[in-house]
């Protein structure tokens, strides 16, 4: 199986369609956060507002290059895509980029722990939308809208890695 790489912002279901993939391609699954998370002991969260998104991004980056380095389905966090470093490796790997209405990106995340939502998460999710749009669409070779039911995504996710 050739590695796959799901791209996409908070709540399009990158952890949970990555999980699903792997599990119906038979392979293994890494999703950066939880290798971040691994590498600083600490939630990437809690690590985000510890050092701030420089830090962050820089270590996000090493999680993603050991991510890389599985033949796996790989779930990024939502702001892997903006560094360049990130964009140029993304850009070499089978990127598939999950997206669904704010709407439903917006139900899906109430309540988690998305730092960079902030107290007004529709207009911090729409500001994100409009900044990183033109970064997943560089990187990513289809989209994928994962909108409705789990299995509805991961059938349209499936035809888009076929």
């Amino acid at each position: 199986m050739a590695r796959v790489v799901l791209v996409g912002l908070p709540g399009a279901g990158k952890s949970t369609l990555a999980r699903a993939l792997a599990e119906r391609l038979g392979c293994g699954v890494l999703d950066t956060d939880e290798v971040l998370a691994g590498r600083v002991g600490t939630p990437a969260a809690a690590y985000l507002r510890e050092v701030g998104e420089g830090r962050f991004r820089a270590a996000e980056l090493e999680a993603l290059d050991e991510a890389l380095e599985a033949d796996a389905v790989v779930a990024t966090g939502a702001g892997v895509v903006t560094r360049a470093e990130a964009r140029e490796r993304l850009r070499r790997e089978r990127a598939v980029w999950l997206d669904a209405p704010d709407a439903t990106l917006l139900e899906r995340v109430g309540g988690g722990d998305r730092p960079l939502l902030g107290a007004r998460p529709a207009e911090a999710l729409a500001d994100l939308r409009r900044e990183r749009r033109p970064l997943y669409e560089a990187v990513s070779r289809a989209v994928v809208d994962t909108s409705g039911s789990l299995e509805d995504a991961l059938a349209r996710l499936l035809e888009a890695v076929s």
